[in-house]
């Protein structure tokens, strides 16, 4: 009975499931949305080769030379790095919609980069974090992550999609409650993370915010300019490639670093990452608005 509760009310556990079932939730709720085929077709209207690139190579090591740069401590380094090797929020979606960017693109992107970051995420992770870890007590262990993100992301996207495929009619039924259920795991697993990492959030420093936001908007700006063709296609790049997946990140660091300061640095990354992202829609909105108006 002791070791139950202590595993019950063991704040990395805790955290480990909540995030868990965000991104089953999320990535089951998008498979009810897409097929391949959609799939296909709006990447085809993208460079999205460069997209991957962008997102998988350049803003980890835009991650890593900022964080050499400003001197960053090591496990506030490593939470800025989880968080770089994990692209495109299940949020961008919810932006682009405010936004009035290209919708199908980001549905599509926000299916398809999980998928990828199941394979990619822990090989980025490996490249990027072995010269942190030489010199540090932490481990990282690839494989065992690959096993948790595959079962995490591929496998219930694949089941949105086959539901889908099979019967339409229980997706469109099943689709608005498990996404409110999913978003609404996600909000209360950030609340328990920053509640229970409070203190080492507010202690995260300038320098180190300083260095997240401009990874944050050169990682914006990378994604707008290195992207499609329309404007409405470039902000859906731009807003996942700045807005990194907190809960794949989350799920990392209580994986692979339990009981270390890491996910209060993902926390703290992820909200300011938000609170941007948020900035970004509004100024966009602001912008196309007085574009209108002009036109008028």
């Amino acid at each position: 009975m002791i070791l139950i509760a202590r595993i019950v009310l063991n704040a990395d556990t805790i955290i480990q499931l909540l995030t868990t079932a965000t991104l089953a939730g999320l990535l089951f709720s998008s498979g009810l949305q897409l097929t391949w085929n959609e799939i296909a077709d709006s990447l085809r209207q993208n460079r999205i080769a460069l997209v991957l690139a962008v997102n998988f190579l350049l803003v980890p090591a835009l991650v890593f030379l900022l964080a050499r740069a400003f001197q960053i401590p090591t496990e506030t380094t490593v939470g800025m790095m989880l968080l770089a090797a994990a692209p495109f929020a299940p949020v961008v979606p919810t932006f682009a919609r405010l936004a009035k960017g290209n919708l199908a693109l980001a549905a599509a992107l926000t299916g398809l980069f999980p998928v990828l970051s199941a394979f990619l995420t822990p090989l980025v992770c490996e490249w990027s974090l072995r010269p942190l870890l030489a010199t540090s007590g932490l481990k990282f262990n690839v494989v065992s992550l690959l096993l948790v993100l595959v079962s995490t992301i591929t496998l219930p996207l694949a089941a949105g999609v086959v539901v889908h495929h099979c019967w339409p009619l229980l997706a469109r039924k099943c689709l608005k409650p498990i996404q409110v259920f999913s978003e609404a795991i996600g909000t209360i697993s950030l609340i328990f993370v920053t509640t229970v990492e409070f203190h080492s959030v507010i202690q995260v420093g300038w320098k180190p915010l300083l260095a997240m936001v401009l990874a944050s908007e050169l990682s914006f700006l990378a994604g707008y300019f290195l992207s499609g063709r329309t404007p409405a296609s470039r902000l859906v790049v731009a807003l996942g490639t700045a807005n990194r997946n907190i809960a794949l990140a989350l799920l990392i660091a209580v994986a692979s670093f339990p009981g270390t300061p890491i996910k209060a640095m993902v926390v703290a990354n992820g909200l300011l990452l938000i609170l941007l992202g948020l900035l970004h829609v509004g100024l966009w909105r602001f912008f196309a608005s007085e574009k209108n108006q002009h036109r008028v």
